[in-house]
């Protein structure tokens, strides 16, 4: 019986300790700074980020991170897609929380949606010149499956 418990808490402990650490990627990702820089292109000044050094230590790193897909008009499909630090209703998009919290997603292979918890695995690459993108990118991106 005692070995059953400790199996279980054994089990426990690993699940929460992986879902512990994806949360502190999106706590990293979210020591960025904003400054204002003149764009030729569009002729007005718009808020650029500047990453703070927990941030580019991640660059062209491959990380773990857990989140929600979100739907967003222009969907392109299953292996690119917008990734949140929180479900749809809280998102950036919807106005509850910074741009900081949300990620351009290229899967390598088609990831299903849904509305429930999911996490990724892939290269993180950041953003801070291409206003067409968001700021963070994971690429070649895989679903985790956790049992």
């Amino acid at each position: 019986m005692r070995f059953l418990v400790l199996l279980c808490f054994l089990a426990f402990s690993a699940v929460a300790v992986g879902q512990s650490a994806a949360a502190a990627v999106w706590d990293d990702l979210s020591k960025v700074t904003y400054e204002k820089k003149y764009d030729e292109l569009l002729g007005f000044k718009v808020d650029v980020p500047v990453f703070g050094k927990d941030v580019k230590a991640l660059e062209g790193k491959v990380i773990e991170i857990s989140g929600y897909i979100v739907p967003v008009e222009g969907y392109k499909s299953h292996n690119e897609f917008v990734f949140s630090a929180y479900p749809y209703n809280m998102c950036f998009f919807c106005g509850g929380a910074g741009p900081e919290t949300v990620m351009e997603v290229q899967a390598k292979e088609p990831v299903k949606y849904r509305t429930e918890r999911i996490t990724l695995r892939g290269k993180l690459r950041l953003n801070n010149d291409n206003i067409n993108q968001l700021m963070y990118l994971l690429e070649d991106a895989e679903q985790v499956l956790t049992k």
